[in-house]
C-alpha cells in the first residue's frame, strides 16, 4: 500500500538542482525577446508613441504598438481573466496597462528599448479607490454586474433577521478591512510563443494548460487542436497563474507579426502592473445570539475592490452560509470599481477573507457573553449545511477541535494576559473551512508495461504542491508498484484533458481519475490472465485472484496475450458524483503570539492546525502544505499589503523591496499539524477532499484574537503593524 505513506517527493532532486526546467528556461531557434510598456498613467488615451530612440538602440527589432496587433475575437472560455483586451485601441483603463512591446535579439536590449519608448497622454480623471473606512467603501459600492468564474449568487437571504436581531440577548456590529495583496510566486510568468504555419505552440507558467489553449484559440479564432500549451513546472501560481492573462495572448500576437518566435518573460514589476492580485476587501459583520451563545441571526455584507470594465467578486460571504447553525442568515456582496488592474483569487479565496471577518466577529461575541471562544464555536456547530439543510458528505469538526485543543493545550491556557521578559503573550483560535471545488477531469491513462513500470498521463500541472507525487502513488498503490516504477506526464495538451491546479481541486479530480485509469488497466491485465477483473489484487509485479498465495507476473501475462502494454483509461465528472450532499472541508487553528507593546513587534511564537480534510494521501506532503498555509495565513496577518497611492493611481511598490512577506526568521520551528481519521468517498472516488488552501484560512483571525487577548487591543484593519500595537 503506498496511499497513506509519507513518501518523497520523486521531483524535489530537479528542483533543487536547477535540473527542472521551467517556462522562462526554455529557448527555440531564431528567438526575440520581449518586454512590455505599460502606461504611466491611469486613465485617459494615448496620443503618441515615440519608439525612434527604442529602434535605435542595438538589437532592437520592433516596437509593437496596437496598430500592428491582429484583431482578437471575443475569448469564449471562462478562463479569461478580464474581457478587456490590451493593446487593441488607445483607451487606458488602469495605470499599468500594456500598450507596446519591444522586441529585440536579447532580454537585455528588449528592456533598455521599453525604457526608452516615449509616450504622449491625453489624461482624464481616474476613478480612485473609496478611503480606507466601511461606510466611506459602502457608499461608494455598486451591485455586481455580470457573472464570472466560480460564481456565486451575490445575495442570500433566509430566516427572519431583524427578528433575530432584536430576539437575542446580545447583538454584535462591527467592520473589518483588508488591503490588496499581491501573490509574489517565485517563478514570475512567462510565455514562449512558435508558430509553425498555422499552429501554435506555448511554452508557458500556468496552472491551467487547457485553460490557455481555449482562451487562446478563441481569440485567434483557431481550432483548439492547433493550439499545444506545455508545461512541465510552474513555480508557484497561488491563483494569478489559474486564469489566463495578457502575456499569454501577447507574446503569440507578437510572434505572429514578427515571424519569429518570441519569449516574453514577465519582470516582478510586471507582475504588479497588470497580472491580478487579491483586492481590498471591506467587510461588517451582524451577529446576534442567545445567553448560551446560540446564533439567532448573522448579517454578512462584502464590499471587494476591482477594474472599471469587469468584476471580480470576492464571494467572501460564502463563509457565513457554510460555517455555524442559525436560523437567520443574510448575506451581500458588492463592488467598488476603480481605475485598477483586474483582481483575482488568491490562495483561499472566498472562505479565506471570510473567515477574517466571521472569526473575529465570533470571538469578540465570545468575550461580550464571557464564554470560551471555543465552547462559542461548538455551541453553533452546524450539524447539516446551514444554508442548504443538506447533509454534509463528511464532517468531523468536533474531532478536529478536540484534537487540536488537546494538542496546543488551549484549555490549560491562561485567561489573563502573561508577560514572557518585554513580551506579552496571548492565545488566540479559529475555526477553518473551505468549500469543495471539484473540477471536471475527462481524461487521465495509465500505460502499463510488461517490464512491470507504469507510466500516468494527464494534462494537469505541478505547481509545488505535491501532485508529481501523489498521481503516481495512487497508480502505484492499485498497481502494486513500487513508486520509483511509476512515472508521470504532465504539463502538455496532447496529454489526455485534466482541470486546472487551483481551488484544492486537483487530488478529488485528477486523483480520482488517476484511480479510475489504475483500476481500469488492473482489470485489462486480469482479463490477459484469465482472471476476474472484479477479484484480483496486484503486488510486487504480479496479479493474482484476491486472497491467492501466488500470482502472475504482469510481463508474463502480457507476453501469453501478445501485447506489450495495457492501457487503463480513467476521468472524472463531478456532476455524477455526490448529489444531494454538501462538502466542505474544515479545521480549527490555534496561536500563540508574542507582543512588544513599546516597540509594536509581534511575533508568532506557537501553532496548532487541526483539520477534517479526508483521507490523506501523502502526510508529508500534505503537513508541507498546510505548514505553508498556516504561514500564508500569518503573512495575510501580520506583513502583507500592497498599498495604493491614489494620486498616482498605482501601487506604492512594484517588486518586492516594498513589500513584506515571512522569512524564515519570522516563523517558529513549533508548528504541528493533526489531520482527523477520515475518509470522504461521497466527495470523490479516492475518499480524499483539497487541502491546499484550508491552512491558510482562519488564521489570521486567530492572530489577531490572539493579539486582542495579549494586549486587549482590537484589531479590526489588516495587517497588524506596529503602530497599531505600540502603547
Amino acid at each position: 500500500m503506498t496511499i497513506g505513506q509519507p513518501l518523497p517527493r520523486p521531483d524535489g532532486f530537479a528542483k533543487v538542482t536547477g535540473a527542472a526546467r521551467y517556462a522562462a528556461d526554455q529557448d527555440a531557434p531564431g528567438m526575440l525577446h520581449a518586454a512590455i510598456v505599460s502606461a504611466s498613467i491611469a486613465a485617459g488615451r494615448i496620443v503618441a508613441i515615440d519608439a525612434a530612440r527604442a529602434l535605435g538602440e542595438a538589437g532592437a527589432v520592433h516596437v509593437l504598438t496596437q496598430r500592428d496587433m491582429p484583431r482578437f475575437g471575443k475569448a469564449d472560455a471562462p478562463m479569461m481573466a478580464q474581457t478587456h483586451i490590451p493593446m487593441q485601441d488607445d483607451d487606458i483603463r488602469y495605470q499599468g496597462q500594456p500598450i507596446a512591446i519591444v522586441l529585440a535579439e536579447t532580454l537585455e536590449e528588449a528592456q533598455e528599448g521599453a525604457r526608452l519608448v516615449e509616450m504622449r497622454y491625453e489624461a482624464s480623471n481616474a476613478r480612485s479607490p473609496a478611503e480606507a473606512d466601511w461606510a466611506t467603501i459602502d457608499r461608494a459600492a455598486g451591485k455586481p454586474r455580470q457573472s464570472g468564474f466560480l460564481y456565486f449568487e451575490p445575495d442570500f437571504a433566509k430566516g427572519d433577521l431583524e427578528a433575530g436581531l432584536t430576539g437575542g440577548d446580545r447583538r454584535l456590529e462591527a467592520a473589518y478591512l483588508q488591503p490588496p495583496r499581491h501573490h509574489n510566486p517565485m517563478e514570475p510568468s512567462a510565455t514562449l510563443a512558435v508558430w509553425e504555419g498555422d499552429r501554435l505552440t506555448l511554452h508557458d507558467s500556468t496552472q491551467h494548460v487547457y485553460g490557455v489553449r481555449l482562451v487562446v484559440a478563441s481569440l485567434f479564432g483557431m481550432p483548439p487542436e492547433k493550439v499545444r500549451v506545455i508545461c512541465p513546472h510552474t513555480g508557484g501560481g497561488f491563483g494569478v497563474k489559474g486564469w489566463i492573462w495578457p502575456q499569454q495572448f501577447l507574446s503569440a500576437a507578437a510572434a505572429k507579426v514578427a515571424g519569429r518566435p518570441v519569449k516574453l518573460a514577465l519582470s516582478r514589476a510586471d507582475m504588479y502592473a497588470f497580472l491580478g492580485y487579491q483586492p481590498r476587501i471591506a467587510q461588517k459583520m451582524t451577529l446576534g445570539a442567545g445567553s448560551g451563545g446560540r446564533l439567532t441571526a448573522l448579517r454578512h455584507d462584502v464590499v471587494n475592490l476591482t477594474t472599471v470594465t469587469d468584476d471580480f467578486t470576492e464571494y467572501a460571504t460564502e463563509a457565513s452560509k457554510g460555517v455555524y447553525a442559525s436560523p437567520a442568515i443574510v448575506t451581500s456582496q458588492r463592488m467598488e470599481r476603480a481605475n485598477v488592474a483586474m483582481p483575482t483569487a488568491m490562495r483561499s479565496p472566498v472562505e479565506g477573507p471570510g473567515l477574517w471577518a466571521l472569526e473575529s466577529a465570533m470571538d469578540e461575541l465570545a468575550h461580550d457573553l464571557g464564554m470560551d471562544p471555543l465552547d462559542l464555536r461548538l455551541a453553533n456547530h452546524a450539524d447539516e449545511d446551514p444554508a442548504t439543510g443538506e447533509p454534509w458528505s463528511s464532517k468531523k469538526l468536533k474531532e478536529a477541535y478536540e484534537e487540536g485543543a488537546r494538542l496546543f493545550g488551549w484549555r490549560d491556557r491562561s485567561r489573563r494576559p502573561s508577560r514572557d521578559g518585554d513580551w506579552l503573550v496571548g492565545h488566540g483560535m479559529a475555526t477553518c473551512t473551505m468549500g469543495c471545488f471539484r473540477m471536471p477531469t475527462p481524461g487521465a491513462e495509465i500505460v502499463l508495461k510488461a517490464d512491470g513500470g507504469a507510466v500516468v498521463r494527464t494534462g494537469t500541472q505541478d505547481i509545488g504542491t505535491g501532485t508529481a507525487t501523489i498521481f503516481p502513488q495512487i497508480a502505484a498503490d492499485i498497481l502494486g508498484l513500487p513508486l520509483e516504477k511509476v512515472t508521470l506526464a504532465l504539463g502538455d495538451t496532447e496529454l489526455p484533458e485534466a482541470g486546472p491546479t487551483y481551488g484544492s481541486s486537483s487530488t478529488m479530480g485528477v486523483g480520482a481519475a488517476v484511480l479510475q485509469a489504475a483500476r481500469d488497466a488492473r482489470a485489462k491485465l486480469a482479463r490477459l490472465a484469465n482472471l476476474p477483473p472484479d477479484d484480483v489484487e496486484m503486488e510486487g509485479g504480479r496479479i493474482r485472484r484476491r486472497g491467492a498465495a501466488e500470482g502472475q507476473a504482469i510481463g508474463d501475462a502480457m507476453r501469453a496475450a501478445g501485447v506489450a502494454e495495457v492501457t487503463g483509461i480513467g476521468s472524472f465528472d463531478p456532476g455524477s458524483h455526490g448529489a444531494g450532499y454538501a462538502m466542505r472541508t474544515f479545521g480549527a487553528v490555534f496561536v500563540e503570539v508574542g507582543v512588544d507593546p513599546e516597540l509594536g513587534l509581534l511575533r508568532l511564537r506557537r501553532a496548532v492546525g487541526s483539520y477534517s480534510a479526508g483521507r490523506i494521501i501523502n502526510p508529508r506532503t500534505a503537513r508541507s502544505q498546510m505548514t505553508g498555509g498556516i504561514i500564508w495565513g500569518w503573512g495575510m496577518a501580520a506583513m502583507e499589503q500592497s498599498p495604493f497611492d491614489p494620486a498616482l493611481g498605482r501601487f506604492l511598490s512594484k517588486n518586492l523591496a516594498g513589500v513584506a512577506i515571512p522569512v524564515n526568521a519570522d516563523i517558529p520551528s513549533d508548528i504541528t499539524i493533526h489531520f482527523v481519521d477520515e475518509v470522504d468517498e461521497i466527495a470523490s472516488p479516492i475518499g480524499g477532499k483539497g487541502i491546499g488552501e484550508l491552512g491558510a484560512t482562519g488564521v489570521a483571525a486567530a492572530v489577531a484574537n490572539a493579539v486582542f487577548a495579549a494586549t486587549g487591543k482590537r484589531i479590526r484593519d489588516l495587517p497588524i503593524t506596529p503602530e497599531k500595537l505600540v502603547d
